[in-house]
């Protein structure tokens, strides 16, 4: 993802956790060509940056179109998950803390 678009992806992010809790842990989409955004849920609000490096609790796994469909609702995401559309390492937990947040 080129960096405008990256920029773009943080941002509707963080418009999405605007005035949410945190959620206690973090999370990092990967979007599987060295770019990611990173989620601090230990914030409130929770706070998205791009970040490909740093050490996160769950890692979210997606094409850069999965990813879009999914923050515009027009992809669930439990089924973008069971159809193998998204892929998750780390703490399950905090991948459905996330999905909360960002609703």
């Amino acid at each position: 993802m080129d960096d405008a678009k990256l920029a773009k992806a943080v941002e509707m992010v963080q418009e999405k956790m605007s005035g949410q809790d945190a959620f206690g842990a973090t999370v990092r989409f990967d979007f599987g060509d060295g770019s990611a955004i990173l989620v601090d849920g230990n914030d409130s609000p929770p706070k998205a940056t791009p970040d490909a490096e740093t050490d996160a609790d769950c890692t979210i796994t997606a094409q850069e179109e999965t990813f879009q469909e999914m923050m515009d609702g027009d992809l669930d995401r439990t089924s973008a998950f069971m159809t193998g559309k998204i892929k998750i390492d780390g703490d399950m937990g905090a991948a459905m803390a996330i999905a909360r947040v960002l609703g």
